[in-house]
């Protein structure tokens, strides 16, 4: 099926012509039927001579009734253009071609009418140089009499030329069925009609009415008066809805597929000429069968294209959108087309932010792509993105969540991360780190997986030796790698404070004649390390801490291991106290240390056993812990 709309100026034969293609009337009012004047939409539909079925939306051609008009050519994609042969070009035949030349309408036909009454020629040489200066280009012209019949035949022949002509919709396309009807059936309920232009709508499915989202469900359908259970644009069809009553519904509202469309009052739009100077503030916007005020921004000095559009009710867009913009109380007629560049567009704060979005949109494409809105807007989620109507191959998101990000914006946040962690272990060095809601916040990021995704990454550009380029996430906290190396291990340790090393560097000193003698209270004070400090330099992997006020050298769980192994297994406290020569208040808190990192085990009767790695006896001295031990050992530290 395919629906095109009328056009042309009032009394020129319009209905009459609709009535004599399909035997049916439009006029669905008797007070248009008594005045003999198309008042609002109608509705009729043929055969055509190959077999496929067409409707008509006639629409009124009174300039009252423009905005009748306007919902009726907003969802088709053709029209059929009317002119008499004895009227010619009229002023409504104008504001109605400028109409159909704002919404993008591409495909079209003229009927020049009353042929019996008048030589066509002249008003069809008009007629044709009027519709070639606009999006509809060449169109076939056919001379017809809705009373005599002549030309009927070849104007049935050049419709089924037409439609066969048009482009094919997306079954697959989010559904957007703007409302023109509602009313209550007895027996059924409520129903609205509205022309499908494309996506599939079912018996059965959910759709949301805008602007209040509420669900709704579809009974049951039809299409052009038969029952029918799933039908494609591009098709008219009649839903017959539950759960609402009809004076809950009107014109202009829509029925959309969830997640699928953008409910927007905002939107920044490239008009089809430059701004016209003088124009009110306020001016009538069109958009399918829906009609609101906007309030219209150019973005840009005089003669600029690009534009931001307010609008007073939210509107269910995508980029790309064609949308009319008309000042009603104009002496002539003013009618500006717009294309929809960005349905979600970022606030105008600082000074010079219109101009420089203006020059920004205005090198945009026609029908912007996803790598023009990640460009503006860094980053998106890609049901965002896709509600957007951005249609195409998206680049892979940098979260599972489903975060999609610009790669110049990705890496400057990157950038950013380093300096930010950097900043912070500046103020403070004996911290922990920085929490990543913290760097979030310093980032204004929305969404804390973006800070771990960005903690993940390189810096762009760093060299692989580079540590203070790497940024991990340990123990929830951010940290920043170093470029000191530990002469042993060769890997980045974070540096402390000169007071705090120089107090590290004296308990090292006295734990090397006794390593398990570890320094009291008094001592670790006198060197100015408190917990915090402690902390520091045990996730420097400089202190091995036992417990709070309990420090030991590196590598001593290893060494007491390598002692108890050598011990009669299972062995006492007091025994573990005697092998590694140190007092009841460290030999405790030591053994407990080790049953946690998995290294001994304690057993009912309170004795311990070392625990070894494999099933074979290990000679005494000799100990490698399990790699479990070793991971718990890591954790521990890590949380130190």
């Amino acid at each position: 099926m395919q629906v095109i709309a009328t056009a042309g100026h009032v009394d020129h034969g319009k209905s009459a012509l609709v009535r004599a293609l399909t035997g049916m009337e439009p006029d669905r009012w008797a007070e248009e039927r008594r005045r003999g004047l198309t008042i609002d939409l109608g509705f009729a539909w043929m055969t055509l001579p190959g077999g496929e079925r067409m409707a008509f939306v006639d629409v009124p051609g009174h300039e009252r009734f423009v905005p009748n008009m306007l919902a009726g050519v907003g969802t088709v994609p053709a029209v059929l253009v009317v002119v008499a042969a004895d009227g010619g070009w009229m002023p409504q035949s104008a504001e109605h071609l400028a109409a159909i030349d704002a919404v993008g309408i591409r495909h079209g036909l003229l009927a020049v009418t009353r042929c019996d009454l008048a030589d066509p020629g002249p008003a069809t040489r008009q007629a044709l140089e009027h519709m070639a200066r606009t999006s509809l280009g060449p169109v076939e012209a056919v001379a017809v009499s809705a009373v005599t019949g002549a030309g009927l035949p070849g104007l049935r022949a050049a419709l089924a030329r037409l439609t066969a002509s048009l482009p094919v919709p997306d079954a697959t396309a989010p559904v957007r069925l703007w409302v023109d009807r509602a009313f209550s059936i007895r027996g059924s309920g409520t129903v609205v009609t509205g022309t499908l232009p494309a996506g599939t709508v079912r018996s059965g499915q959910e759709l949301l009415l805008t602007p209040s989202m509420r669900p709704v469900r579809i009974r049951g359908m039809e299409s052009l008066n038969e029952p029918v259970a799933s039908v494609s644009g591009v098709a008219r069809v009649a839903l017959n809805l539950r759960g609402i009553p009809a004076d809950g519904l009107a014109r202009g509202m829509a029925l959309v597929d969830a997640g699928r469309w953008t409910m927007t009052k905002l939107v920044d739009v490239r008009l089809s000429c430059p701004v016209p100077p003088r124009l009110p503030l306020d001016m009538t916007l069109h958009v399918g069968s829906a009609r609101t005020l906007a309030r219209l921004r150019p973005l840009g000095s005089e003669g600029t294209t690009v534009a931001r559009l307010t609008l007073r009710e939210s509107l269910p867009l995508h980029v790309g959108d064609r949308l009319l913009l008309r000042d009603p109380g104009s002496a002539g007629v003013t009618i500006l087309g717009a294309t929809v560049l960005d349905v979600a567009p970022p606030a105008l704060v600082r000074r010079g932010a219109a101009a420089a979005a203006g020059r920004e949109l205005a090198a945009w494409p026609e029908v912007p792509t996803a790598a023009d809105l990640l460009r503006r807007h860094g980053l998106l989620r890609y049901g965002v993105l896709a509600a957007m109507g951005v249609t195409g191959s998206l680049p892979p998101p940098v979260t599972a969540s489903g975060w999609l990000a610009d790669p110049a914006r990705w890496g400057e946040l990157r950038r950013r991360l380093t300096e930010v962690v950097a900043a912070h272990a500046r103020r403070d060095p004996l911290a922990i780190g920085l929490p990543p809601e913290a760097a979030r916040a310093a980032l204004r990021l929305p969404d804390r997986a973006l800070v771990e995704a960005l903690a993940r990454l390189p810096a762009l550009g760093a060299a692989p030796e580079d540590a203070l380029a790497r940024i991990r996430l340990d123990g929830g906290y951010l940290r920043l790698g170093e470029l000191q190396k530990s002469s042993q291990t060769q890997t980045p340790q974070p540096s402390l404070p000169p007071h705090v090393a120089a107090g590290v560097r004296a308990v090292l000193a006295d734990l090397a004649g006794a390593p398990f003698v570890a320094p009291e209270a008094g001592r670790l004070r006198e060197l100015g390390l408190d917990g915090r400090a402690i902390g520091a330099a045990a996730r420097a992997g400089l202190l091995l801490r036992v417990t709070e006020q309990i420090v030991l050298a590196p590598g001593a769980e290893a060494e007491a291991a390598r002692a108890l192994a050598g011990l009669p297994q299972p062995f006492t406290a007091a025994e573990a106290r005697q092998a590694l020569g140190t007092t009841r208040r460290v030999a405790i808190p030591l053994l407990e240390y080790l049953d946690r990192a998995g290294i001994t085990q304690r057993l009912p009767d309170d004795r311990r056993r070392v625990r070894l790695r494999s099933t074979r006896k290990v000679r005494p001295g000799v100990y490698r812990p399990p790699l479990s031990a070793l991971r718990t050992i890591k954790r521990s530290r890590a949380a130190a």
